[in-house]
């Protein structure tokens, strides 16, 4: 029997005994998560044995700032904190200036208060004799 047709000599590389051994769909997915375990596993040993190199990160996420609970953020001070607070350096400021009054006697004492200034015209030395009722009522008689 001699036949000329190609089909009939042709070869099947998926099932000939030298063709590589076709590996099923679970046992590729089951590879690959071994691959990227042992590659995790690598790169916590070369972060264990390496602590010189320092920690990298490309996630965006991972530069956020929370402004409210961050560790660095100010304490929250409620309002009578924040009165106290200003009472204090209230106070601070005139025991300052207090003690640089008493430090320094040579620097006199200023004034801009125009009420400082003002005449008594009732009790100057100059100001004519002021009589009382008493006085009036004795002269009236």
């Amino acid at each position: 029997l001699t036949s000329s047709d190609r089909t009939s000599f042709g070869r099947n590389y998926f099932n000939r005994p030298s063709a590589p051994e076709q590996e099923s769909v679970e046992e590729a997915e089951e590879r690959a998560e071994i691959l990227a375990d042992a590659l995790a596993f690598k790169k916590l040993a070369v972060d264990y044995a390496h602590p010189e190199i320092g920690v990298t990160s490309s996630d965006p996420t991972s530069f956020g700032r929370n402004y409210f609970n961050r560790a660095s953020a100010p304490e929250q001070e409620s309002m009578e904190e924040a009165e106290q607070r200003a009472q204090i350096l209230v106070d601070a400021a005139a025991l300052k200036k207090l003690a640089v009054d008493y430090a320094h006697p040579e620097i006199g004492v200023t004034s801009s208060d125009p009420t400082s200034f003002g005449r008594n015209y009732y009790s100057r030395p100059s100001a004519p004799e002021q009589e009382d009722s008493k006085e009036a009522e004795e002269r009236a008689q």
